[in-house]
């Protein structure tokens, strides 16, 4: 595959599509853009090649499961030659949904999901805090996720997403 396949109208119409519902069928996205499906999925394995593609994720309501509690800490480490151990102690925490390492005054910011704010103590007591690296934490508990979406995908060199 060759690294210079450029991404153009055709292929950020199939993301913008697959970004708001990926179990949208090949079929139907060929349909609404006016390609075939064998089309469709050339273009999304050049796109998987490239790297562009990351995943898709089917997106569930934790809430709806028993999980009402979304926190976000801000987590300050001893040094920060001790991140990448840090986040290999925080994968083995299935509450903790996403990880970033940040600049400015946190050195990572996690989110985490939990059932209650038992649930949340617990995890913050037992499983975060006393990982070797970790100097201290900040608890932030989401009381509303106002919205949620996709990014906005242009092509280069043009001021529109072409969709």
């Amino acid at each position: 595959m060759s690294e210079n396949y450029e991404i153009d109208k055709v292929d950020i119409q199939i993301l913008h599509l697959l970004m708001q519902d990926a179990m949208m069928p090949f079929t139907e996205i060929a349909q609404k853009i006016g390609v075939s499906p064998g089309t469709i999925h050339v273009r999304m394995k050049k796109m998987d090649a490239m790297g562009l593609i990351k995943s898709s994720h089917l997106i569930v309501n934790p809430q709806k499961l028993g999980y009402g509690i979304t926190a976000y800490l801000g987590v300050y480490l001893d040094k920060s030659s001790m991140y990448d151990k840090v986040v290999k102690e925080l994968e083995n925490i299935d509450e903790i949904v996403e990880c970033h390492y940040m600049t400015g005054t946190y050195s990572m910011f996690i989110k985490i999901i939990c059932k209650d704010t038992t649930h949340l103590k617990k995890i913050l007591h037992d499983q975060i805090q006393p990982i070797v690296g970790i100097d201290r934490t900040e608890t932030f508990i989401s009381l509303e996720e106002s919205f949620s979406r996709p990014m906005k995908i242009e092509m280069k060199g043009k001021g529109s997403n072409g969709v």
